[in-house]
């Protein structure tokens, strides 16, 4: 099967810079306006023309009536005036259809001053390279009862108000060029000169960009737009500077807290190898192992799930209340003493991997695990936009003084609870559902903690 080849339309490639396309903006502004204005002069110029050679006919064929005198018997007899060849030129005086005085011209000019006679103030044209404008008058005489005996053709040549429209054509077409190469020239001039403060702003963010400077640009002598401009790029800085000491925050809090059991680890791998120990101490010593390991694997899989959200292009699906019963049934198993999980809500469906939002809801149970006294909470709910997911305890709650930077890594509500952990797990959480298109929040509750999950919806 032979295949189709699809070719792509051909384009004219722009300018490159901000100043290339303003000015070539303004180049094609003027270009139409200028167009516009040659053209209405020269229409007006042609029609300028056309009724001054009108006008002259009109005069000619009247001066050359003048002379002429009509008989009663329908006779015209033409008075030679003095020096009258300047008159006659061009002139065709007929007596019906019959030319008493024909002056020298081509064929075609005669045989169409012919076509005229009999006929009263008619204009027409002859074609041709040498084009002529005629003009007929009727001649009436006034002892017949004002019967039309005569006619008087002027013709004009055309040739001279071609010449001078063509002319004013050509002029006004150069004058045009040359008024817009000197409007482009100005303009980048003018525009470049307008943006020269914006390529120092690009310079100094270049400069700064190099040494990781704290300086900001500031809206101090600016104009009004490049002051906006400022004040936007100095807040988008500051929101790249708070992002970036998070981010080494949130870096050294993870390296804390992997060192953590990593020590442990190796301490209780050194402890088994330095010295013989009972069966006793060395189930001990690896159930402790055990949960460093694990931890560090909570925390490693917490991460790599937030990098495979953030970068994932096809959204998973989850039922909430199943994956809420599951989790439930995992910690009455693991912690037989923890308060009772109790799950509500009808089927609700996110728009995120089953993994996903296991992770996200497996700190929050363990945080309510830990303080809960009678029972604790999950439910699921849809609302306009997403689903929610509402995990809530009966115990102490979260001191006021805390409130939302329990979400801070390595703050703790309570570092004196006497469990181990750094904090990192609601950290970790949010961080995974905002990866995932959500968010976390700490809702209030007359009671204990609510912490209310929000993502999109399956």
């Amino acid at each position: 099967m032979r295949r189709l080849r699809t070719t792509t339309p051909w384009r004219v490639p722009g300018p490159g810079t901000l100043r290339g396309r303003l000015a070539l903006l303004a180049l094609i502004a003027t270009a139409l306006w200028v167009a516009l204005l040659t053209g209405g002069f020269n229409l007006a110029l042609s029609a300028r023309l056309g009724d001054q050679a009108d006008a002259l006919l009109r005069t000619r064929a009247a001066a050359v009536a003048a002379t002429l005198e009509t008989r009663p018997d329908g006779g015209i007899v033409v008075h030679e005036p003095a020096d009258d060849g300047a008159l006659d030129a061009g002139i065709w005086i007929y007596q019906g259809d019959r030319a008493i005085e024909r002056p020298k011209a081509p064929r075609g000019l005669q045989r169409q001053a012919d076509r005229l006679a009999g006929h009263g103030k008619v204009f027409t044209e002859t074609a041709g390279p040498h084009a002529s404008r005629l003009y007929a008058l009727a001649v009436h005489a006034p002892h017949n009862r004002g019967r039309q005996v005569g006619t008087v053709v002027a013709s004009v040549g055309l040739d001279p108000y071609r010449s001078m429209a063509r002319a004013a054509l050509a002029g006004s077409a150069v004058l045009g060029l040359l008024l817009l190469g000197v409007v482009y020239l100005v303009t980048r001039a003018i525009v470049g000169r307008a943006l020269r403060p914006v390529a120092e702003m690009s310079a100094q963010a270049a400069r700064w960009s190099e040494g990781g400077a704290a300086e900001r640009f500031g809206v101090a002598g600016r104009p009004d737009e490049l002051a906006s401009l400022a004040a936007n790029l100095d807040e988008l800085l500051d929101r790249l500077a708070s992002v970036l000491r998070h981010e080494q925050q949130q870096s050294a809090e993870l390296s804390h807290e992997l060192r953590t059991p990593l020590a442990r680890i190796v301490a209780e791998t050194d402890w088994l190898t330095a010295r013989r120990r009972d069966a006793t101490a060395q189930r001990a010593s690896h159930a402790a192992i055990a949960s460093a390991a694990a931890t560090m694997q909570r925390i490693c899989e917490t991460l790599l799930s937030e990098a495979r959200t953030r970068s994932a292009s096809v959204p998973g699906r989850c039922a909430l209340p199943e994956l809420a019963r599951d989790l439930a049934r995992r910690c009455a198993e693991e912690h037989p003493r923890a308060a009772p999980v109790v799950v509500r809500g009808g089927a609700v469906t996110a728009g995120v991997a089953a993994s996903v939002a296991e992770r996200i809801l497996t700190p929050l149970l363990d945080n309510a695990r830990r303080y809960a006294i009678r029972t604790i909470t999950i439910e699921c709910a849809q609302v306009p936009g997403g689903v929610e997911v509402a995990v809530a305890d009966d115990g102490p709650g979260v001191p006021p003084d805390v409130g939302p930077a329990v979400f801070e890594p390595g703050r703790r509500a309570h570092p004196a609870d006497g469990h181990d952990g750094a904090g990192l797990g609601l950290a970790l959480a949010r961080r995974l559902a905002r990866a995932a298109g959500g968010d976390i929040h700490l809702a209030p509750c007359p009671a204990g903690a609510r912490f209310v999950v929000r993502l999109p919806a399956g």
